[in-house]
């Protein structure tokens, strides 16, 4: 088996062991190693590994990698997404952060998940993304989310209008700090905390959550992921922000967005001893009641 291996510069060396751990369960199992060069350099500093292959030419990865593994928390696994792209190679994240919602095998398991991912004991959960289009490409060809599309003024600034519209039909004007346009997958991240529904990835739709509304009868909106949705803003201040996942583009002219699926999916790797509903009481502390306890 090949297997490509992502993270970014570690600044707490509490984690050193545990990355040590990962490359010596791999080596274990007989798996071709490959690292990302965002991780090798931190590597070669703090790691005692075996010899491993450098994955060269990540934007068309043509190496035959069987799967990803991300060492960090969900915003690692978030970059990783840029570099998988549609070639729908199966990523599983291990948690060296918070919440680790995504990336869901917890550090002191790691044995275990690897032996089963090596005995391929797991399933593929597939995941949609949206894309974002525009006259400007500012984001270049890494222009799709797994999490969300965001629009938001800037932090001093007043608040900004965006109007939404539905498949060339008006929908809404949205008075406030902005609008949040979430997959199912981000509908547990920033939606959530604004006040959105939690979507099953199954469900095949997206929301449409506004961000601080200056309007009480304001409320998210699910749609079908089939929805084409067309943004303008307006704004007092010079500019204001585009966020896709973790990629953030400061606008200063007038522009119309188009938000719509990405046309491919993402595979992440379920193992069999956990579920999406495992993972919403366990992370999220779903319909938890110390009054049991």
């Amino acid at each position: 088996m090949k297997i490509a291996v992502y993270g970014r510069q570690f600044n707490d060396p509490v984690v050193i062991p545990f990355i040590q751990q990962v490359f010596n369960n791999l080596v274990q199992h007989n798996v071709e190693i490959f690292v990302h060069p965002l991780l090798h350099d931190f590597l070669q500093e703090n790691i005692k590994t075996t010899e491993y292959q450098l994955l060269e030419n990540t934007e068309t990865l043509k190496a035959p990698i069987d799967l990803f593994l991300t060492l960090g928390g969900d915003g690692t696994l978030l970059d990783m997404v840029t570099v998988i792209r549609d070639t729908g190679i199966p990523v599983i994240g291990i948690n060296f952060g918070r919440l680790g919602f995504l990336a869901s095998i917890n550090k002191n398991d790691i044995d275990a998940a690897i032996y089963a991912v090596v005995n391929k004991q797991f399933t593929l959960d597939s995941r949609e993304l949206l894309r974002i289009d525009s006259e400007q490409e500012i984001f270049g060809k890494d222009n799709f989310a797994l999490n969300d599309i965001t629009i938001h003024k800037r932090d001093d600034a007043a608040m900004i209008t965006t109007h939404v519209f539905l498949d060339q039909e008006f929908l809404n004007s949205y008075w406030g700090d902005g609008i949040i346009i979430s997959t199912a997958t981000g509908s547990t991240a920033y939606s959530l905390s604004c006040g959105g529904p939690i979507l099953f990835p199954q469900s095949n739709s997206i929301v449409l959550t506004p961000n601080a509304p200056h309007n009480l009868n304001v409320r998210p909106i699910v749609l079908p992921d089939t929805s084409i949705l067309a943004f303008d803003v307006e704004c007092r201040s010079n500019n204001y922000l585009v966020s896709c996942d973790s990629r953030t583009a400061i606008i200063d002219k007038t522009m119309r967005f188009q938000v719509s699926k990405a046309g491919f999916s993402l595979n992440l790797i379920r193992l069999n001893n956990e579920s999406y509903l495992s993972t919403l009481r366990n992370k999220l502390l779903w319909g938890l009641d110390v009054r049991n306890y």
